[in-house]
């Protein structure tokens, strides 16, 4: 049996998604209820092998710049192009040519339907958003391989490709969504994804995650299997170990958006389930003026006694508290909508922004339910 550190996790995941783009595999699909005015300029082959946990698109507004993860055959990104609007992007991007055919196959039909064609496909693992694998092929085809010198040629043309014509561009995305997707990546992947994903974010853009968590650690037993590692199972992250990660990436404002109260799948006793997670990237600092500096502060609106948030700052219930201006920006954020008043003194003229930015909020359904 192969171990963690020698299963070819990108081979097994390919096989099985190739496979599961010519033939519905239920396998791999946790239940889930989408808005189903969205799927009715699908095709019933596209609805059939769409494979997630969630539906990060409920999350996205109109107009934004949006980057599917690992985004198979497509359904994901054809419900986000209607909620975008045309005036709206939305980018899919994943390894499979297989699961990529499928997507583009019907693009101009569906594009027909909605009434604008703003979605774009591209090849490429989503731990390494800058090099787009159709441009490198084609570089290839035309200089194989041959040699170790041509190997060491190809590998620095991969990386001026990533650096002069990336496939995602820095600071461009205004939402990354992905759905059950990123368990699928090797765990010594795991850092880059997640710095991709910041790399790629406009400044006070978030991403959007649903995918499967374990309740405890998976056992490398289970990791070395290459059947249950392509089912999203043995690469499932714990929920502390997904927060964590953003985290380290630079992200902040980390919160569960969605949580699927009964396991999608128990295995050797380990409880499965589906979980949505939304983290902000922060704006950069802001420079202020030393001279006249504002007083900056906040009042949390409850329910707790009392919140700390990463930076170690404590706000009390109904306690105005100073803050810095990093601090404050911060608070535009959504995650705060509803649970905290800003203050800011403007040379003595205190201007009060109760922070009223909110979202929708929702469950994945759960096995047995009448699901899309």
């Amino acid at each position: 049996m192969a171990t963690p550190t020698s299963l070819n996790v990108e081979q097994a995941v390919t096989q099985r998604y190739s496979g599961a783009s010519q033939q519905q595999e239920a396998a791999l699909c946790c239940p889930v209820e989408y808005d189903t005015t969205m799927l009715e300029v699908l095709p019933d082959e596209l609805i059939e092998r769409d494979y997630g946990c969630g539906d990060p698109s409920r999350y996205v507004q109109e107009g934004e710049t949006v980057l599917d993860l690992g985004s198979g055959g497509g359904k994901i990104c054809y419900i986000t192009s209607q909620l975008v609007g045309e005036n709206g992007r939305v980018i899919g991007v994943d390894m499979n040519s297989d699961m990529l055919g499928l997507a583009r196959k019907y693009q101009a039909e569906i594009s027909e339907a909605i009434g604008w064609n703003n979605v774009e496909f591209y090849r490429g693992r989503i731990q390494d958003l800058g090099l787009n694998l159709e441009s490198f092929e084609l570089h290839l085809a035309e200089n194989p391989i041959d040699s170790a010198d041509s190997y060491l040629d190809a590998s620095q043309i991969a990386d001026s490709m990533r650096c002069e014509n990336p496939m995602i561009s820095d600071n461009s995305v205004d939402v990354v969504i992905s759905n059950c997707v990123l368990n699928l990546v090797k765990e010594s992947d795991r850092y880059q994804l997640f710095s991709e994903v910041a790399r790629v974010l406009k400044p006070g853009g978030r991403a959007v995650i649903s995918d499967i968590i374990s309740d405890q650690e998976v056992p490398s037993h289970l990791k070395s299997d290459p059947e249950l590692w392509s089912g999203c199972i043995s690469g499932a992250f714990q929920l502390e170990e997904m927060i964590v990660a953003f985290l380290q990436a630079g992200m902040e404002s980390v919160e569960i958006l969605a949580w699927q109260e009964e396991p999608w799948v128990v295995v050797e006793n380990i409880p499965f389930r589906s979980v949505t997670i939304r983290a902000y990237k922060p704006y950069p600092p802001q420079s202020t003026d030393d001279e006249s500096p504002s007083q900056l502060s906040a009042i949390y609106q409850g329910p707790w006694e009392a919140v700390m948030d990463e930076s170690g700052v404590t706000l009390h219930r109904g306690q105005e508290t100073q803050i810095d201006h990093e601090t404050y920006q911060k608070m535009s954020h959504s995650s705060y909508s509803g649970k905290v008043i800003r203050i800011k003194d403007d040379q003595g003229q205190r201007k009060v922004e109760s922070v009223n930015l909110d979202l929708p909020v929702s469950d994945c359904c759960t096995p047995g339910s009448d699901c899309c």
